[in-house]
């Protein structure tokens, strides 16, 4: 009797086995679409370098030019220097939300749930409520467009169950991708003395964003965009006024001073130019375009004779 129970016991066995397994992997395909308090990034916090660079030099001027198909250095002016980041952090936090989506973790059309920290957030902001939800597509056009504050932490947080985690993610990816003078702490580039990088590296962010995910390329084009029944400009004031230039961040605190990462395409030459530490906003885009002019040439119809820059290899 007791040898036949034991024959009957094991197809059981096996089912309930068989059934654990699937609802592991109904579990596993659960999360592509459904957001949890862990988050979504598998390395969020794996291994994640934490080592801060140094201190950076309030108002910091920096300036670098690369051509962007092959990455080589134009022109450089203390590209290596400590600076804060500012917004231009929000190029980071795009490329992980992309490869996100990419991953199949998320789609343009998921919903991201807002937080009270989120929501909490100094502007620029879209003004988001706690507890409500906001498109993928929606909050990375806000983030390329206006450089909203809130949406970021938004992405963080439900990208790495919280915005520190996330940005051990975002250290982690820039330690890949060979910027090796950036930590992050935050995913909007608010005031931290920790949040640290520098023109080299924000060249390589920006160039490597544009390069990993061209699908999205038009999010940093647009001159403006609605929601929610307001319209917002971009902070780009380049964008549409400058011939050729077609993306990328602004960034502005008051320890950082005006950044500008800019790509610009004329006569079929592209280049990347990172200008950081500017001391208004107007001085930044006038040097920006300067050098726009300088290495892919004047624009149509523009007066020759700008001054020239020297090289510096």
């Amino acid at each position: 009797m007791t040898q036949r129970l034991s024959f009957r016991l094991r197809p059981l066995a096996s089912l309930k086995a068989a059934l654990a397994a699937l609802l592991a992997l109904t579990l596993v395909a659960c999360q592509s679409t459904e957001l949890t308090t862990a988050g979504l990034l598998p390395y969020a916090r794996v291994g994640a370098a934490t080592a801060t660079p140094g201190v950076a030099e309030v108002r910091g001027e920096s300036t670098l030019v690369l051509d962007f198909a092959s990455g080589r250095t134009l022109y450089e002016d203390a590209a290596d220097g400590l600076r804060y980041p500012a917004s231009l952090t929000k190029m980071m936090t795009l490329y992980l939300l992309f490869e996100t989506i990419e991953a199949g973790r998320l789609s343009m059309s998921s919903e991201l749930r807002v937080s009270e920290n989120a929501a909490s957030q100094p502007p620029s902001k879209l003004g988001l409520k706690a507890g409500e939800t906001i498109r993928v597509a929606d909050a990375a056009q806000a983030i390329a467009v206006k450089s909203a504050n809130d949406v970021a932490t938004v992405i963080a947080e439900n990208l790495g169950g919280s915005e520190a985690d996330f940005a051990n993610a975002m250290t982690a990816k820039a330690r890949a991708l060979g910027m090796s003078r950036t930590r992050f702490v935050n995913a909007s580039g608010l005031p931290d003395e920790g949040q640290i990088s520098t023109a080299r590296d924000m060249a390589t962010l920006g160039r490597a964003l544009l390069n990993r995910f061209p699908a999205y390329a038009s999010l940093f084009t647009r001159t403006g965009f609605d929601y929610n029944g307001r319209h917002y400009n971009a902070t780009n004031k380049l964008l549409g006024s400058v011939e050729g230039v077609d993306g990328l961040k602004t960034g502005y605190i008051r320890d950082a001073g005006f950044h500008l990462a800019a790509t610009a395409t004329r006569r079929g030459r592209r280049i990347i130019v990172v200008v950081m530490g500017g001391r208004t906003g107007r001085e930044r885009n006038a040097r920006v375009e300067a050098l726009i002019d300088q290495y892919l040439g004047p624009a149509s119809g523009a007066v020759a004779g700008l001054p020239g820059l020297s090289l510096t290899r």
